[in-house]
């Protein structure tokens, strides 16, 4: 995983990024299809009948063809670990993938979600395997949550037809049904060959997203559709850092090491998808300048529980604002069972990143089990509140899990209501100057894993101090291994 006349203004330090939107009032019940102004937004019906492509449009809507642009090589606002990070190795693994594209026009956010389970084995294992490595769970999941908060799933035990071969850079894509006669691409293709090769797949970069799958009718605890068709472009804006400066691995240098697992890499903080469609059952949306965030993490396993708040679509504030907060419970490596508090709330706003990491600072936060999302944090300079509320039931996702493989472990929806604010830290500790205040009915909120049996409240004020100081140390591992690319970590 809504509308109070949002107006999203984006710096006029980047080049035509600027979205002045005003939507209509806020209603507490989802908003059906309408018909909007030209300008930057449609939904029109779609007939899988009326075209060879199946994609119908209707004369009414906007003319929206994006641009595709091949990935190119040492890209600006590419961050740390963007690349694949499967080693060859027989170890439990997943990597997952989460792009997000919001509407604000339509009060609408649609999120693709992607994941690839134990590598190693390409399909499911034989007795002998399970002798040798134990109880494994294989194959590629490809999820959408949607219009309305809809949702679909299309899932396959093999691997493949999967690539995310690039060890440096943010591509990937999966063939689950190939067109007749044709190869499954095993790399980035132009989209009009992706178009001839694969019938129902995806593939992603930071610049191009497209694809086309179908329910696989596992899903029967949510409201589905029967397939979702895609082709847009996004340039990114920013990545994690501030702009113009090398950007940042989000948890910091030990994220290229297989400690303290799962990791966790904001990819694109922020970022326009200038020109697109969305067919989403018999919808169909089309975009211009729409709001894009990408994330992914990788691992053995997901935490034990934890929460998610992420946002590009705010009202009350100039500048482009970007926030994504997290926090979970999770496993300390070791033989014995011992967990700790992770979380951070970050901001990208007017150009700068403002962080707050355990490293830095603390992170206080009171979790519901579903519905109210409070988090609060400081460090040596600015100190954040974020509230977050929904009245939605939430949509269950699916998630990579050791015990049930690509199972439900959480659930969304990506009409929050959110408010968050940045001040100012005075010496003595007290809230200084306002930085800055904002508020969305756009966020994505999320509760995951568990038992939750009722509030969780907690923090980060026992992180190790060892962990702290080494954390703060700024070493910069890709320019280390530069001088030895053969040991560089994959997806570094």
């Amino acid at each position: 995983m809504d509308t109070r006349s949002l107006a999203v203004s984006m710096n006029t330090n980047f080049a035509s990024f600027d979205l002045s939107r005003h939507l209509s009032p806020l209603r507490s019940a989802k908003l059906s299809p309408r018909s909007i102004p030209r300008a930057s937004a449609s939904i029109s019906t779609t007939n899988s009948d009326s075209s060879p492509s199946g994609n119908a449009i209707n004369s009414e809507a906007i003319s929206v063809k994006p641009v595709y642009v091949p990935t190119p090589p040492n890209r600006e606002l590419r961050t740390p670990h963007s690349g694949y990070h499967f080693d060859g190795t027989a170890r439990k693994f997943f990597e997952g993938w989460y792009f997000r594209v919001s509407i604000p026009e339509k009060r609408e956010s649609f999120c693709f979600m992607y994941s690839v389970e134990n590598p190693a084995f390409r399909k499911r294992l034989s007795p002998l395997e399970v002798g040798l490595y134990g109880p494994r769970f294989t194959g590629v999941g490809a999820q959408i949550l949607g219009a309305n908060d809809k949702y679909l799933c299309q899932y396959t035990e093999d691997s493949h037809n999967f690539w995310g071969v690039d060890r440096h850079e943010l591509v990937l894509g999966n063939t689950f049904s190939a067109m007749p006669g044709a190869r499954s691409p095993d790399k980035e293709v132009p989209p009009e060959e992706f178009n001839r090769r694969v019938s129902e797949g995806f593939q992603a970069t930071p610049f191009w997203h497209q694809g086309h799958i179908c329910d696989d009718g596992r899903t029967d605890y949510a409201e589905t559709v029967k397939s979702a068709r895609w082709e847009y472009s996004t340039r990114p804006v920013y990545g994690w850092g501030d702009v113009g400066t090398k950007q940042k691995s989000t948890a910091g240098w030990p994220a290229a090491f297989p400690v303290f697992e799962p990791h966790w890499q904001i990819c694109m903080a922020g970022g326009l998808s200038t020109g697109g469609w969305i067919e989403w059952g018999d919808e169909r949306f089309e975009f211009r300048d729409a709001p894009s965030y990408s994330e992914k993490n990788w691992g053995g396993g997901f935490p034990r529980k934890w929460f998610w708040v992420q946002c590009n679509v705010f009202e009350g504030a100039k500048g482009e604002i970007a926030l994504t907060a997290a926090g979970g419970l999770r496993q300390l490596p070791g033989l014995t069972e011992t967990f700790e508090n992770a979380a951070l709330v970050c901001v990208h706003y007017d150009g700068k990143l403002y962080e707050f990491v355990p490293w830095n600072g603390v992170v206080s936060w009171e979790m519901s089990p579903w519905g109210y999302w409070y988090m609060t944090a400081e460090n040596e300079t600015h100190m954040v509140e974020l509230e977050a509320r929904t009245n939605e039931a939430g949509t269950p996702l699916r998630a990579p899990t050791s015990e049930a493989g690509l199972a439900t472990a959480c659930k969304d929806s990506c009409y929050g209501e959110l408010k968050l604010q940045i001040w100012e830290r005075r010496y003595d500790g007290s809230k200084g100057k306002v930085i800055m205040e904002a508020k969305s009915s756009m966020a994505a909120v999320e509760i995951g894993g568990g038992p939750w049996f009722g509030t969780w409240k907690g923090d980060t004020s026992n992180t190790p101090e060892l962990l702290k100081r080494s954390l703060q140390v700024p070493l910069d591992l890709e320019s280390v291994f530069g001088w030895v690319p053969f040991f560089k970590p994959p997806g570094l």
